[in-house]
């Protein structure tokens, strides 16, 4: 599922197989964003549990925001109920809450980021925990946002 604008890429299983024989940094390079993603899932498994709406859409535009070309990204609330596990009501209640604190602005399927430093406040430590492993395993791309520190 895409998730957000922009251009991906395909290639067929075996040329795949054949690039991580012959490119060792290549499938070292993948295997620890597997062990990144892998965490990741983790810890959203338990954020589910353990933390209330708002702190677990503050994370999620966290890391919506962390792959985004800019401040601004097409999100509905529907998309958000769907990805958090809640009801829309649920979502609108929590991006109303965020909005009034100023770390957010939202519009008809559109979400800007107007605060990061509120939001990440607002976040739960699951944010901070997943992307300090994702920095430390995969390093910080040129031109990324800083990391994350509570």
């Amino acid at each position: 599922m895409v998730q957000s604008p922009g251009t991906a890429l395909r290639m067929d299983a075996q040329t795949f197989r054949e690039a991580l024989e012959h490119i060792p940094t290549l499938r070292t390079l993948l295997l620890r964003y597997a062990l990144v993603h892998h965490g990741q899932v983790a810890r959203t498994a338990a954020c589910n549990g353990r933390h209330h709406t708002d702190q677990r859409l503050a994370r999620w535009l966290l890391m919506a925001h962390d792959r985004a070309s800019g401040d601004g990204f097409p999100m509905t609330h529907e998309f958000l109920s769907m990805m958090l596990g809640v009801r829309r009501a649920g979502i609108t209640v929590a991006a109303g809450q965020l909005q009034k604190a100023g770390f957010i602005h939202y519009e008809r399927g559109r979400i800007e980021i107007t605060d990061r430093p509120g939001l990440e406040s607002a976040a739960c430590e699951c944010y901070g925990v997943v992307r300090r492993a994702q920095d430390q395993l995969l390093g910080l791309p040129p031109g990324a946002r800083a990391v994350y520190r509570r």
